[in-house]
This record gives structure tokens, sequence and C-alpha cells, in this order.
């Protein structure tokens, strides 16, 4: 359970956990509301809209990166990623794949060295 967890991987977890904590807290306080989610994110003017659209370009850039990084270091299940910052947020779990991204690099890192002796 402990293998390839390093100081910066754990960081990007705690990260991960804290952005799911906090984006989920004002998701519940929607849901018991019964507030339109996507309707008051999108209606509430230009502020609104330029975060928007500041976060949405964020998400697409950060999907691009796990895809691409992902595939570089030869790590599994990154669709998983994408789809569960859809149904979690992108505060979790970009933070998440840079906690197992930086796992791959340590494990990669270990790897050469028992290679090279």
């Amino acid at each position: 359970m402990t293998r390839h967890w390093t100081a910066p991987a754990i960081l990007f977890l705690i990260i991960a956990i804290v952005g799911l904590v906090g984006t989920w807290t004002y998701n519940i306080q929607a849901i018991l509301q019964q507030n339109d989610f996507l309707g008051d994110w999108f209606a509430n003017g230009p502020a609104v809209g330029s975060l928007t659209m500041d976060l949405l370009i964020m998400a697409v850039a950060a999907c691009a990166f796990i895809v691409i990084e992902g595939r570089r270091l030869g790590m599994r299940h990154l669709w998983a990623y994408i789809v569960f910052s859809g149904l979690t947020a992108i505060a979790f779990t970009f933070p998440l794949f840079l906690a197992n991204r930086a796992r791959r690099l340590h494990e990669i890192s270990q790897e050469s060295v028992v290679a090279a002796e």
C-alpha cells in the first residue's frame, strides 16, 4: 500500500481529498436546496461566466495532460480520471492523477536503479 508514496505523491493526494471535500460540500448543499445546479452556474452574470470558462479550459487542459503524460509513462486506466472528473470534480481527479504520476515516476526511477545494478 505504501509502495512508491513519495512526498509529492502524498501532497497531491491531500490536495485531491481537499478538492473532493471542498467541491462536494457545495454540491450537496445545492442538491439539498433543490437548486438547478447548472442553471445557477451559467446564469449569474459575466463574472460567473468568466470563472466557468476559466475552469472549463483548465479542465480540458488537465484531461489532455492526463492522457498524454499517462500514456508516456505507461499508466493504465487513464479514462477513469476523465470520467470521474465529471462525476466528482476535476479538483479531485487531477491531483489524484498527479499523485499516481509521482508514484509512477518513483517506480520508474527504482526500476532503473535495479537494472543498473
